[in-house]
């Protein structure tokens, strides 16, 4: 609902400096705004390809002039572009998943067809499978995350730029306990999560060649930085385990006034206020440390479901958000579904999603996994039963059930559609398309 990007991009004000005490409070207060939940937004990236020669990298001047005339628009989301050039769609949040679906829906018909005006063509796919990382923004958060990312290889590069994805904004939930309460909503993003990897899972090529993985972009984020990624650890209490991990994980930056920002190492932002050097951080900047965390599940406020990659098809972002939205905030659904998958923690263990192996196998297997195929179709069928008490359109309901019939009840996802769309045809064993991408 809310871009990962502060439309204020440059220092903060000059304002009083935080205290541990402070920061703590703060984030206590606005990770997780309780009450019963309601709200539903949506947050769709697309790989922007030449339509008629999805391989070749599209000129830095044509998605210039794709940015201008998307903004020109009269769309109901807000509209921002990647540093590799992918366009993002952040809807307004909606009072109802059929209100988020119609506006998203309305805006996607106009996008499409501006683009298509310009030969371009939003393509759905979680990596990008020909191109190599290209950053074509040059703005100083992303020079600082491009340096930041590097010190520990190459994925941080490829996330930057290649990788596209579907996220799933929901609230935070009950401050009571039971199946709509923030804590029970927290736990069961985080193995509900994994299940959502396996179904959607739809990047299974990187640079022209095939990867062991069918969401090679959930591999990327898992390789991306010892912290940065991770969900908290440990078993405190979701608004202690988050404020301890935000204060905890390494500073990517710290913006200055002019010139490059400072990117330390190892500061993490309870040292930053410890120290208050090189100036000591304010409440901007705490904010701004929020966006540079990666987790699965991101609170900020609402819940940030980042996991989903992007879908190919004009309708394949509707099954993610719709699924998602029914499983968390129709009230049967959710009780059931939590008994469902906290079976699942016996196979993630104690290591921090997205690096136990239950996330890893996820992204690996899909739904060849044969323990997240049947929580997969446990999850579908509920989902299906609660989209009409949500008020859910046939229309909605018969795209869910089609995405139901012709992977999960089969234990296949899309990217096993990629594998086969696919074919070789090279003695150097790289990859060429037999269809459209988009």
């Amino acid at each position: 609902m809310s871009p990962d990007t502060p439309g204020d991009h440059g220092p903060p004000g000059h304002t009083t400096p935080l205290d541990e005490g402070e920061a703590e409070d703060l984030l206590r207060g606005i990770c997780f705004k309780t009450g019963p939940p309601h709200i539903v937004g949506v947050e769709l990236e697309w790989l922007l390809h030449d339509r008629d020669h999805p391989r070749s990298p599209v000129p830095h001047h044509r998605l210039e002039a794709a940015a201008t005339a998307v903004r020109a628009l009269p769309l109901n989301a807000a509209v921002t572009f990647e540093p590799g050039g992918q366009l993002e769609l952040s809807s307004r949040p909606a009072d109802s998943l059929m209100a988020c679906v119609n506006d998203t829906a309305a805006d996607l018909i106009a996008v499409r067809d501006v683009l298509g005006r310009l030969d371009l063509a939003p393509v759905g796919i979680g990596v990008d499978p020909w191109q190599s990382p290209r950053r074509l923004l040059r703005e100083p958060r992303y020079d600082a995350m491009e340096v930041a990312l590097d010190r520990w290889g190459p994925a941080g590069r490829a996330m930057m730029c290649t990788t596209a994805s579907v996220q799933v904004c929901l609230d935070a939930g009950e401050e009571e306990p039971g199946p709509l309460g923030y804590g029970r909503r927290w736990q069961l993003a985080h193995l509900l999560g994994a299940v959502l990897v396996a179904v959607f899972a739809n990047s299974p090529f990187r640079q022209g060649m095939p990867t062991p993985w069918r969401s090679t972009r959930q591999s990327l984020w898992t390789d991306l930085d010892p912290l940065r990624t991770l969900a908290p650890a440990g078993q405190l209490p979701p608004r202690d385990a988050w404020a301890s991990h935000v204060l905890d994980t390494p500073v990517m930056c710290i913006r200055g006034e002019a010139g490059p920002w400072a990117v330390p190492e190892g500061l993490s932002f309870r040292d930053w206020i410890r120290c208050g050097v090189p100036r000591g951080p304010v409440r901007a900047d705490l904010d701004y440390h929020i966006t540079t965390l990666f987790p699965p599940v991101r609170p900020r406020g609402h819940l940030e479901l980042r996991m989903i990659d992007a879908q190919s098809g004009d309708d394949g972002w509707l099954v993610p958000l719709a699924v998602t939205t029914a499983l968390f905030d129709d009230p049967e659904a959710a009780e059931t579904v939590y008994r469902t998958v906290k079976p699942l923690a016996e196979t993630a263990g104690p290591l921090a999603a997205p690096r136990n192996p239950l996330w890893l196998r996820a992204a690996r297997d899909g739904l060849t996994d044969p323990e997240l195929r049947v929580a997969a179709a446990a999850c579908f069928e509920l989902a299906l039963e609660a989209l009409p008490r949500m008020g859910a359109t046939r229309a909605v309901r018969d795209t869910v059930a089609g995405f139901h019939d012709r992977y999960v009840a089969r234990g296949r996802c899309p990217a096993d559609d990629l594998r086969e769309l696919f074919a070789p045809d090279r003695a150097d064993g790289r990859y060429d398309p037999k269809g459209t991408l988009s």
